[in-house]
């Protein structure tokens, strides 16, 4: 796969100056694949004005010191109600360019990207519909790379920096996750996914809107909702914000 990579020094978005930019550019992908992806377009900025995270989160990232891009993907025949099939994909991706630096990494559900306690890369993906269908989605990707101190409110932030203590080409990481990808679009990724999961095995804290409670993760179901079985021995279902691990 070849990908055209722009890169530029400032925007609000990386993820929105894709989605303005780029759009109407989706004949210049090949649509040739079964359960595949037209991967083309990708843009990383040195800085974000007005970088996001899922919902109103913000991601911190001091300029030039991280990697903060987004990829334009035009999925072919990938039912809407399988998109998380692509969060899957994203996340193993950026786990496997990882690996060659460091390890003990794992996928919070739903994708963001730990190592051990700590998280180092988010994923926010904007998914356009067509009928029952995906049209395009925009992936964006914070990644936590040469930054040495962290000054926002956020828990657990860590960089490579700071667990390496040495920088890392910042393309070049690009490319690795870009290589990366390139292997595991159009593939069933789902086992690998669960066998990646932060806290898989055993008993750990969470909390709903009823309250903390204890539970073990039992499955993530195709379409994203993650399955826990609490030490009661009851089985509870949730979308994405509905549940937080403590």
């Amino acid at each position: 796969m070849e990908w055209k990579i722009t890169h530029i020094d400032e925007t609000d978005s990386t993820n929105r100056w894709l989605r303005e930019h780029l759009t109407g550019g989706q004949t210049l992908c090949a649509m040739n694949r079964t359960w595949g992806l037209s991967p083309c377009e990708v843009v990383w900025a040195d800085y974000q004005t007005a970088g996001r995270g899922q919902g109103t989160n913000r991601w911190e990232s001091e300029r030039g010191k991280n990697l903060t891009f987004s990829i334009l993907l035009h999925p072919v025949d990938l039912p809407a109600n399988r998109q998380f099939l692509l969060s899957m994909q994203v996340s193993l991706a950026i786990c496997e360019a990882l690996s060659e630096h460091i390890g003990d990494l794992s996928i919070k559900w739903p994708n963001d990207i730990y190592w051990r306690n700590a998280k180092i890369a988010g994923i926010l993906i904007e998914n356009s519909l067509q009928g029952s269908v995906i049209r395009d989605s925009i992936v964006g990707v914070g990644l936590n790379v040469n930054q040495r101190q962290f000054m926002s409110d956020a828990p657990n932030p860590i960089s490579l920096w700071q667990i390496c203590e040495h920088e890392t080409d910042r393309e070049q990481l690009l490319k690795d996750i870009l290589a990366a990808l390139d292997r595991l679009l159009g593939q069933e990724v789902r086992e690998q996914y669960l066998a990646m999961l932060y806290r898989r095995k055993g008993f750990h804290p969470y909390v709903d809107k009823n309250g903390a409670f204890m539970a073990e993760l039992e499955d993530v179901e195709d379409d994203g909702h993650l399955l826990l079985c609490d030490d009661s021995g009851a089985h509870r279902r949730y979308a994405f914000k509905e549940v937080t691990f403590i």
